[in-house]
């Protein structure tokens, strides 16, 4: 009898070490940049060599940005590298480096930077025509693949010297980093590849590089902040519960509004509070909410006809510091395949499934609804979605009329706990019993139990 209860107790130790690891792995954050919505996006950093100098090379660099809809806001990308050897950088076009450094071992000609670490931004827009190249000069924004698939690209020249002046004896730039804006991208190491080509206007003739590497970079939201930047609610005809975002989604509220972590919109010194953080910031100035997120996307059920039922997207910015320009929201809900109308928003399926089409990517239309306004009155835009019934699949039971995934920017929001969505009026109470809870009353009902064994 012994050794039985000895079994019984391995076996459910090794089932509660299991339920703890399932736990942990669905609880926590991971840090890894793979993207389930989007698994090929990626920036691709090309270094294309196009010329020799009497000490270097003379070199364009592209930044493509192949994410579908993550895209490169203001203040813009911050590109950074070591060098191998003891390069400077002689003259730059389209780009400029942000500190030159101590050039002072040099006589005559100064370089444009003698730093080993150098930092490269792009230069904004109106800079004159003699210091661009194509795809430069944009502040540093480079636009979703989706979006605008013709401004998914940056791009500046540079003229290296104290370099190699062959293909053996350059020496490829170490420790790439990328900052759009702030943390959040890691990228790989630089890799030679084949030489990239070029048509001539007239695509008569093919040019190529004298050489080329690429460097791959990822991104990765638990990098870029530690806490979420967006949340969801949720609400339905059929039911007047309003589901709101979790409370503390982003972080928690002070003891006071005045202690700084957010703004009431009724306070008296709201426009000077405002006024004085200045917009873009990188650090959120958040009103104060229940929840604490910049941003929040309501999912409102609206109306069911016979053949087709509908929904209305709300999103709300309550950042006081960022206009949200070129925004854009990816929803997953298995009815996607039969969206029949959007009424104000751009509409595009994205099929990282292959075959399956339950991903959407929204964004604004051009100068109507593109930019997000900071928070206040103009602080949210709005659209309606029509969705065709499929007999098959369609119900308002279980919360299937809600969406499964949304993102705001590429990043992830909090939806509220499943048990919390409105449900419908007929629908039977909900009694859940966790795992954790199961494991306990086993463990006291075989100690009573070894009692009497």
């Amino acid at each position: 009898m012994r050794f039985l209860f000895s079994l019984i107790m391995r076996t459910l130790s090794q089932f509660t070490f299991l339920l703890l690891f399932l736990f942990s792995c669905t609880t926590f954050t991971s840090t890894e940049a793979y993207d389930a919505l989007d698994p090929n996006g990626n920036i691709t950093i090309k270094w294309d060599i196009m010329s020799w100098t009497p000490d270097g090379y003379v070199a364009v660099v592209s930044i493509y940005n192949f994410q579908q809809y993550r895209h490169i806001e203001a203040p813009g990308w911050t590109l950074g590298w070591t060098w191998a050897k003891k390069e400077v950088i002689w003259s730059m076009v389209g780009g400029q480096t942000t500190e030159q450094g101590d050039c002072s071992r040099f006589k005559g000609n100064i370089p444009h930077c003698c730093k080993k670490k150098p930092s490269v931004v792009d230069l904004l827009p109106g800079t004159p025509y003699n210091q661009q190249i194509a795809n430069c000069c944009k502040g540093g924004v480079i636009s979703s693949l989706v979006q605008d698939p013709s401004k998914a690209v940056s791009a500046f020249q540079l003229s290296v010297g104290a370099a190699g002046t062959t293909n053996k004896t350059v020496r490829v730039p170490k420790n790439f980093t990328l900052k759009a804006p702030g943390p959040g991208y890691t990228c790989g190491p630089a890799k030679i590849v084949r030489p990239s080509k070029f048509f001539t206007a007239d695509k008569r003739r093919v040019t190529q590089a004298l050489m080329t590497w690429n460097v791959t970079c990822t991104y990765s939201q638990f990098l870029a902040q530690k806490t979420p930047t967006c949340c969801v609610s949720l609400s339905s005809f059929y039911n007047d519960t309003i589901v709101p975002c979790p409370t503390c989604t982003c972080g928690c509220r002070g003891n006071s509004t005045s202690s700084g972590n957010c703004v009431d919109p009724n306070a008296p010194h709201l426009a000077s509070v405002v006024s004085s953080s200045g917009k873009n910031g990188l650090a959120p100035l958040v009103q104060c909410t229940s929840h604490m997120c910049p941003v929040r996307i309501h999912w409102h059920v609206k109306l069911n006809y016979r053949e087709y039922w509908r929904v209305k997207v709300t999103i709300t910015n309550f950042n006081y510091n960022m206009n949200y320009s070129q925004w854009n929201l990816v929803v997953q809900h298995p009815n996607f395949d039969n969206l029949t109308q959007t009424f104000s928003f751009n509409y595009k399926a994205l099929t990282p499934y292959s075959v399956i089409n339950d991903t959407a990517m929204l964004w604004g239309i051009q100068y109507y609804n593109d930019l997000l306004m900071q928070a206040g009155p103009s602080g949210n835009v709005q659209s309606e979605l029509l969705f065709q019934k499929d007999k098959s699949t369609f119900t308002f039971e279980k919360g299937w009329a809600f969406p499964r995934r949304i993102y705001f920017n590429g990043d992830n929001c909090v939806m509220p706990p499943p048990d919390a969505y409105p449900w419908l009026p007929n629908a039977s109470s909900r009694k859940h019993v966790s795992a954790l809870i199961l494991t306990v009353t086993l463990f006291s009902a075989l100690a009573i139990l070894s009692r009497y064994l």
